[in-house]
């Protein structure tokens, strides 16, 4: 397992994160499709995982209702974690608990609330990473950052984050957070896949230049990349894809992703699912992939991916398969911008 720099922070965090969305559940919507493990269960992939090396844990407010920080929250306390030795992650915006007008947003009202809540959840005094679970337009997003701040400074939250968000916003986020000398969001958590590359036109080169971590949201595209469905249709029944078809993905490129892949795995003697997770591993803005299980066994899987080397033309042939379609401004700036590039590469080169 190796350890990444986290955004622009003195943090490190293994390259495998684990998520929990698959803890809770049972009490019917979508996360009954996601997974039902309860805690004897979570407590064997939380130890499965940090006996790895995996020392970043997510989870968020919103997962079966609470029940997945309640859940992970025992997990760390059956187990006898040590708090310095794992980084723990939640996330806040939408309805947990009561409901009510004011009960979802990223406003200082229901931030303050939401923290407070996950907290006595989680039994912990405080959360290593604080997530905007998505964009509240009805927010001013300095109100969300003072906020934020606010629960920095009083040591319940040491970092903050953000999630799917456009790279307007996160940029207008890290301005307003300069200007005003405020805690600024260190990471973006998002859904990027070796299917889904559209994270590449806007959002990387934004984290890149401000130095943002990227934490990868399904990374096997719901389970469609994990080698499991082909184009004669065959899937294993009762998966999750089956059922909660999430996210979007064009699927006639992924099968096209989905085919290259297999063949590197065969020759690898390994999974599909850990092709797709390697490629991810090996993309310079990635900071941490979040993987999510049901059983042990899956667990090992993704987690044998840290081993696994793609070579320069493993990584060309997976581009090209995976390649998004131009678009403007991109091909224009691919255009316009070509003889400056080379001019630095002529510099690097002397």
């Amino acid at each position: 397992m190796r350890y990444r720099k986290f955004g622009n922070t003195g943090l490190f965090v293994s390259e495998l994160c684990l998520g929990t969305m698959t803890f809770g559940g049972g009490t019917g919507g979508i996360w009954d499709n996601i997974g039902q493990l309860q805690q004897a269960d979570a407590d064997k992939l939380i130890g499965r995982s940090l006996d790895a090396g995996i020392n970043f844990i997510d989870t968020a407010d919103v997962y079966a209702d609470g029940q997945s920080e309640v859940i992970t929250g025992q997990a760390l306390k059956n187990l006898k974690v040590p708090r310095e030795n794992v980084v723990v992650a939640t996330k806040i915006l939408g309805e947990t608990g009561t409901k009510g007008t004011n009960s979802r947003g990223a406003s200082r009202y229901h931030i303050i609330d939401g923290v407070k809540a996950s907290l006595k959840r989680l039994q912990l005094d405080h959360v290593d990473l604080y997530q905007i679970h998505g964009f509240d337009p009805a927010t001013p997003i300095e109100e969300t950052l003072r906020a934020l701040d606010n629960l920095v400074q009083h040591g319940h939250v040491r970092y903050i984050g953000v999630s799917n968000w456009a790279a307007w916003q996160i940029m207008k986020a890290l301005g307003i957070s300069e200007r005003l000398g405020l805690a600024r969001f260190e990471s973006l958590q998002a859904y990027y896949t070796i299917a889904g590359r559209d994270l590449e036109r806007e959002i990387v080169p934004l984290l890149q230049s401000e130095s943002v971590g990227l934490m990868v949201w399904s990374p096997l595209a719901g389970g469609f990349l994990s080698g499991k469905y082909t184009r004669e249709g065959a899937k294993e029944e009762g998966s999750r894809r089956t059922k909660f078809d999430f996210p979007p993905v064009n699927v006639e490129r992924a099968y096209d992703c989905v085919d290259v892949m297999r063949r590197m795995a065969e020759a690898k003697s390994v999974s599909v699912a850990q092709i797709a997770l390697a490629w991810l591993l090996h993309q310079k803005a990635v900071s941490s992939v979040i993987i999510g299980a049901k059983r042990v066994e899956q667990l090992d899987d993704n987690i044998a991916a840290t081993k696994v080397r793609l070579n320069d033309d493993e990584l060309a042939a997976l581009d090209e398969v995976s390649q998004l379609p131009s678009e403007y401004p991109g091909w224009m700036l691919t255009r316009q911008g070509e003889f400056r590039r080379n001019q630095l590469k002529e510099e690097v080169a002397e």
